[in-house]
């Protein structure tokens, strides 16, 4: 018996798989009921898309806040190296 909880696949999986679902509908000649189902999965995969590439973004984004706290952290005091005269 096998489960019904998959893992999700990774970004470029994903974007493949996305990628060929779309070549598949444009193509034509698939049934209406398999054009739903590609539009369906379609519609998982930009999902999981979706949710990568926003947790890059939030990744990326508390590094730049990091970097940009710990330069003004630096800078208050001096450490940066820069010379104020």
């Amino acid at each position: 018996m096998t489960s019904k909880v998959e893992e999700a696949p990774g970004y470029e999986q994903a974007r493949d798989e996305l990628i060929e679902v779309v070549r598949r509908l444009e193509a034509g000649g698939t049934t209406l009921e398999e054009s739903l189902a590609l539009w369906e999965r379609g519609e998982e995969l930009a999902k999981v898309c979706r949710r990568w590439l926003d947790g890059a973004r939030a990744r990326l984004d508390a590094a730049l806040a990091e970097e940009a706290e710990a330069e003004q952290e630096g800078g208050a005091d001096g450490a940066d190296g820069s010379d104020d005269r």
